[in-house]
């Protein structure tokens, strides 16, 4: 049977009595007495490749070259100096601060991560800060009515008694909106005892909201957080109006 050329061409050249060198094996790495690969010098020349690699994607070390530092920091989009970032604030009470960003540009940050931080701001501690104002005003409303009312203790005793009263005897908004204020408390409970008059539709009706517009009035940070007191008083003027009425 005639040989298989092919075949024969992909045998090792036992002739010679070793194997030939693959064309696709670099020298350096095959052994010619041994015709067979170097493992030993393929393993050291793929660590030395994965170093050098590595090298390459991480970001330069403290002692490496200010030109090195400041190369990779371009790669990254990093602005040469915090001036450089471009930020637009969610909310104008977290806008751009320059030591904040001086601090966040010396520790490397993008503009894409500065950006983010000032979101977060906008979005998490906005909030935080809110209700801690919120809880503080409210305990400053709560000491202004202890001392109407002549103490914590008996304050306790009529706030228990205004909440069954102006459940009961109020629609919820309204009962909701004086018991949010010391000013609506304190007409809350002249409503209970009979002492506060009522007042006359053709007399308020231009100046008095609706309940709508109440409700809108409410949510409005001037009454809610900032608690401005003009505005307050006005909303709770309007609720003891719809009650009058």
């Amino acid at each position: 049977m005639p040989e298989d050329l092919l075949e024969t061409a992909l045998k090792p050249d036992t002739a010679a009595g070793r194997t030939t060198r693959p064309a696709e094996i670099p020298e350096k790495f095959w052994d010619e007495a041994a015709g067979a690969l170097r493992v030993d010098a393929l393993l050291k020349s793929y660590l030395e490749l994965e170093r050098r690699m590595s090298q390459r994607q991480g970001p330069p070390g403290d002692d490496a070259p200010e030109e090195e530092r400041l190369r990779w920091r371009r790669l990254l989009g990093i602005p040469d100096s915090p001036d450089g970032y471009e930020i637009t604030p969610l909310n104008e009470v977290v806008s751009p601060d320059p030591v904040v960003n001086a601090k966040l540009h010396e520790a490397g940050f993008t503009p894409r991560q500065v950006q983010l931080v000032y979101d977060l701001a906008a979005e998490r501690l906005l909030p935080l800060i809110a209700e801690a104002a919120a809880d503080f005003e409210a305990a400053r409303q709560v000491e202004k009515l202890q001392a109407h009312f002549g103490g914590e203790e008996r304050f306790r005793r009529i706030a228990a008694q205004l909440s069954s009263w102006g459940r009961a005897n109020l629609p919820e908004a309204v009962f909701t909106a004086l018991s949010s204020t010391a000013e609506g408390v304190v007409a809350l409970h002249r409503m209970m005892e009979g002492k506060e008059p009522a007042l006359a539709r053709d007399a308020q009706a231009e100046s008095t909201p609706d309940e709508g517009e109440l409700r809108r009035m409410m949510r409005d940070p001037r009454y809610w957080r900032t608690r401005e007191p003009d505005f307050v008083k006005r909303v709770t003027d309007g609720f003891r109006r719809l009650v009058g009425e």
